[in-house]
C-alpha cells in the first residue's frame, strides 16, 4: 500500500463533503502546568502573554478556516483537548468558542467537552464553563492513590481528584468522565482494583481506562533506556485489561471501546465516534489532524512557534489566502488503506465492523479474502462472525485489537 503525502501544500482546496454524517470540531490546546513524564502530546507550559497570543492565533485559524470549509451538516461536536484547555481563563475560552460559533458552522445543540485536570476544577471555574456551554468534562484524574500520582507527575493529591469529580456532578454536565491510568510499575492488582473502585463509588458517567504507554523522547523512555524503569510485562498488562473490563462491567460500566466505558447509550463519546467511523472531522490549534470523511487528511504544524509562523505569514496571500493556514503535511488514502484503518478502528469497539458496508464505502470484499483467517482468529476466541457480516471482538480480541486487523489480507483494488 502507499500514500500521497506532501509537505506544507501551498494550496488548500475548499472542502466539499459527503452528506453521510455531521462533522466533528477538534480544538488542541497546548499549555499544562506542568509536562508529564508520559506525556507525548504536543504541549508546553506557557505564561498567562504566551496564552494569550495563543487564542489570538487560534481564532485566526479559525476564521480562515470559515472562508473555505464546506459541508451538508454543521459540527455537532466540538471537542476542547490537549494539553489542558482548562489552564485557559474562562472569558478566553468563551472567545474561542464565539469565533468557532461565528466562523464555522455550528449545530444550535452541539455537544461540547471539555478536557480539565482536577487542581482547575473550582465552583467558579465550573460555573463558567457551565455557562459557556460544556456538556461534558473530561477529567485528568489518572489515580487515587497518592504515590501513582507521583510517579506519574501529577500536580493534584488523591483528595483533590475526589473533589474535582463531587463538583463535577453537583454541577449537572450531561456527562462528567473521568481518565485513569493502569499497568505502572510496581503496582500489583489489588492497587488498581482499588483505583476502580473509588471511581465507581463516585458514579461518574463515563469512564476511560488507558494503559500506560512509554514513548519515545519521553522522561520515561529516558529512564527506561537508564534501566531504572521497566514496564510490566505483556502477559501482566494483558490480565490487567480483562480485570479492568470485569471490574467495571459488574459495576454498569459498559464498554464501547478498548479504553472507553459508560453508564448508559447516552453517555458514550459522540466525538470520538467520528474517528472510529471516518466520519469528517476539522483539526485546529499546533497538532491537530483532520479529515474530509472520504479519502484525505492533513495535519497542522507540531510546535507552537511553527503553527504560530505560518498563520502570521503573508507569503502569497494576495493570491492565496490558503498560505496562512498552518498546514504541515498532508496524505491521499487509497481504498486498501482506509479499509485497513476502518478494521483497525472498528475492531477497538465492542460494535465491530460490518463488513458490507465497507464494501459499499470501498469496494473491497474483506469477507471472501478471509474467510480462512476469520475461522482460525474465532478458533482463538479473539473475535466472532455474527450475521450477515459483522466482525465483532472478544475481550481477549479487544486485548490485542491493535494487532487483529494486520491479521487480515487487504485485496489492493486501487
Amino acid at each position: 500500500m502507499t500514500t500521497s503525502a506532501t509537505r506544507r501544500p501551498t494550496m488548500v482546496p475548499e472542502v466539499k463533503l459527503g452528506p453521510a454524517a455531521a462533522p466533528g470540531l477538534y480544538v488542541h490546546v497546548p499549555f499544562c502546568a506542568r509536562v508529564c513524564p508520559y506525556c507525548d502530546f504536543a504541549v508546553q507550559t506557557g505564561g498567562p502573554e504566551r496564552r494569550e497570543r495563543f487564542v489570538g492565533s487560534l481564532r485566526g485559524e479559525a476564521e480562515l478556516w470559515g472562508e473555505r470549509w464546506t459541508h451538508d451538516l454543521p459540527f455537532d461536536t466540538v471537542y476542547l483537548g490537549g494539553g489542558t484547555p482548562s489552564a485557559l481563563r474562562p472569558e478566553q475560552l468563551g472567545a474561542i468558542l464565539e469565533t468557532l460559533r461565528r466562523s464555522l458552522p455550528i449545530d444550535p445543540e452541539v455537544g461540547i467537552t471539555l478536557e480539565a485536570n482536577p487542581e482547575d476544577v473550582t465552583p467558579a471555574a465550573i460555573a463558567a464553563w457551565r455557562r459557556l456551554g460544556v456538556t461534558t468534562l473530561s477529567l485528568g484524574v489518572q489515580s487515587f492513590d497518592g504515590e501513582a500520582l507521583r510517579f506519574l507527575g501529577r500536580a493534584h493529591g488523591p483528595e483533590r481528584g475526589v473533589a474535582a469529580v463531587e463538583v463535577a456532578l453537583a454541577a449537572g454536565f450531561e456527562t462528567v468522565s473521568l481518565d485513569l491510568i493502569f499497568a505502572l510499575p510496581g503496582r500489583g492488582d489489588e492497587r488498581w482494583r482499588a483505583d476502580l473502585r473509588r471511581a465507581t463509588e463516585l458514579r461518574p458517567q463515563h469512564i476511560s481506562c488507558y494503559e500506560l504507554t512509554i514513548h519515545e523522547g519521553t522522561p520515561f523512555a529516558r529512564r527506561r533506556r537508564r534501566g531504572d524503569l521497566r514496564e510490566l510485562a505483556e502477559e501482566q498488562r494483558a490480565d490487567l485489561f480483562v480485570l479492568t473490563h470485569e471490574v467495571l462491567a459488574r459495576a454498569g460500566y459498559e464498554a464501547y471501546e478498548v479504553s472507553n466505558f459508560a453508564a448508559a447509550p447516552e453517555h458514550r463519546s459522540r466525538h470520538n465516534r467520528k474517528y472510529w467511523e471516518h466520519t469528517a472531522y476539522l483539526g485546529i490549534g499546533p497538532s491537530a489532524h483532520s479529515f474530509d470523511g472520504v479519502a484525505r487528511r492533513w495535519w497542522n504544524e507540531r510546535r507552537l512557534a511553527d503553527w504560530e509562523r505560518a498563520l502570521e505569514s503573508e507569503e502569497g496571500a494576495a493570491s492565496a489566502a490558503d498560505n496562512a493556514l498552518p498546514i504541515a503535511g498532508g496524505e491521499l488514502l487509497g481504498s486498501a488503506e482506509l479499509v485497513l484503518e476502518a478494521l483497525a478502528l472498528g475492531l477497538r469497539t465492542t460494535a465491530g465492523v460490518d463488513l458490507e458496508a465497507l464494501e459499499r464505502r470501498h469496494g473491497i470484499d474483506v469477507l471472501a479474502a478471509n474467510e480462512a483467517r476469520i475461522a482460525t482468529l474465532q478458533s482463538r476466541g479473539l473475535l466472532s462472525l455474527q450475521p450477515p457480516a459483522r466482525l465483532v471482538p472478544a475481550l481477549r480480541g479487544l486485548a490485542v485489537a491493535d494487532a487483529l486487523a494486520r491479521e487480515l489480507e487487504i485485496p489492493v483494488h486501487d
